[in-house]
């Protein structure tokens, strides 16, 4: 049994998988702390007023106010990029004014993901016609059929497959794992990752806890092997991990079975919601764990790294994870942070900090990106760079 786990991890191929290239495009709209904590502090104001009366009582919970030091200090996020910004800050509506598409046109999330997707193309020096397989993997989707990978690989030209998968936070990394699976075995020669990561429709901004937390963005990777691999700069993918452990502590309960329990498809569980002083507890050990179990079986140490794409949730979380491997806090350059202008982008977290962070590695430098989220689930992979072409 011990061999066979061992086998299910880290898949022995004679040739080398690499990661080509990878794209990110971010939304034209910016949120900043501030913007935000107004008009979140304008509708607590109003509600507490239009409800002074059951508050007084204590039947309904007065809305406490909030700071963007508050925010900066609890997170490290100050800003946040929004793919429709019109709505969020309206305190009548508060979630962005998404216009509908018709079935004809183009769907908003197959939208981000070609614009990752393509960025990611040029990168590896590839055409679509190239590309064997696209999986989109984000935390969620917008529709739940026709897939929006199959849309996307309609919409390139692409011969061959495509998927979607929702693994939260991880689906990032639990799809490249996916890809170098494929690649490996000759399921395909070249995959398309794409993480468009359309998240605001799912915040509760009314809620002073999370409505600052999350924001959109579209990340996109090609996974091919080494015999076709014409980029710049290019990665091999030295092995893949990926764990899941059930928890309540992140969650969100919307779903197509809501029409049918007669419950409000739109209340605050059927938003992202979160336990998130157990979320640090448990899931900052789970990854430094995960991490230097990871690296040893691959006969490395944290030391031997250049540089950790880490999953940028939380500051503090980063700040602990890399202090328990470490033993010292690293560094910006050993672990870049981009969630002060980012925020947290659920999968796309750590492959926007790799997009940013990666070209001045150099020949045999190593890296690992780590997403950890909900779940539980963490994923990881380990990265050497190749000679620049």
């Amino acid at each position: 049994m011990a061999s066979l786990k061992h086998f299910e991890r880290h898949v022995e191929v004679a040739r080398k998988i690499i990661i080509s290239g990878s794209g990110l495009w971010k939304p034209p709209h910016v949120i900043t702390n501030e913007e935000l904590v107004d008009a979140y502090n304008a509708y607590a104001e109003k509600f507490n007023r239009e409800n002074a009366k059951e508050i007084e009582r204590e039947e309904v919970e007065a809305k406490p106010l909030s700071t963007a030091e508050f925010i900066e200090k609890a997170s490290g996020i100050k800003a946040r990029y929004a793919y429709i910004k019109d709505g969020i800050l309206d305190i009548d509506r508060m979630r962005p004014r998404i216009p509908a598409r018709s079935e004809d046109e183009l769907s908003h999330q197959a939208e981000i993901a070609l614009n990752a997707a393509r960025i990611a193309l040029t990168e590896a020096n590839k055409d679509a016609s190239e590309v064997d397989a696209v999986i989109v993997s984000c935390a969620y989707t917008e529709r739940s059929y026709p897939a929006i990978a199959i849309e996307v690989q309609g919409a390139l030209g692409i011969k061959g497959f495509g998927f979607d998968m929702l693994v939260a936070c991880s689906a990032a990394t639990f799809a490249l794992q996916r890809a170098f699976e494929m690649v490996s075995t000759g399921t395909a020669n070249c995959v398309l990752v794409i993480n468009p990561e359309l998240t605001s429709p799912q915040i509760n901004y009314r809620d002073r806890d999370s409505h600052f937390i999350f924001g959109d963005i579209s990340t996109a990777t090609i996974v091919e092997s080494d015999e076709t691999c014409k980029s710049k700069h290019s990665y091999e993918i030295m092995g893949t991990k990926a764990v899941t452990s059930f928890s309540n502590n992140i969650r969100s309960n919307f779903g197509y079975i809501t029409y049918a329990t007669d419950a409000d498809p739109y209340g605050a569980d059927k938003l992202f919601h979160q336990h998130g002083r157990s979320v640090f507890k448990e899931v900052c050990p789970m990854a430094a764990k995960h991490i230097a179990d990871h690296l040893a079986e691959l006969g490395l140490t944290p030391d031997d790294l250049k540089r950790w794409w880490l999953h940028q949730a939380n500051l503090n979380m980063n700040l602990l994870i890399s202090k328990r491997l470490l033993g010292r806090e690293a560094t910006r350059d050993e672990a870049p942070i981009v969630l002060d202008e980012y925020a947290n982008t659920a999968s796309a977290g750590s492959l926007i900090a790799f997009n940013l962070y990666h070209k001045d590695l150099q020949e045999g430098d190593i890296g690992v990106i780590c997403s950890f989220g909900a779940g539980y689930s963490i994923g990881s992979l380990v990265l050497k760079k190749r000679a620049v072409a």
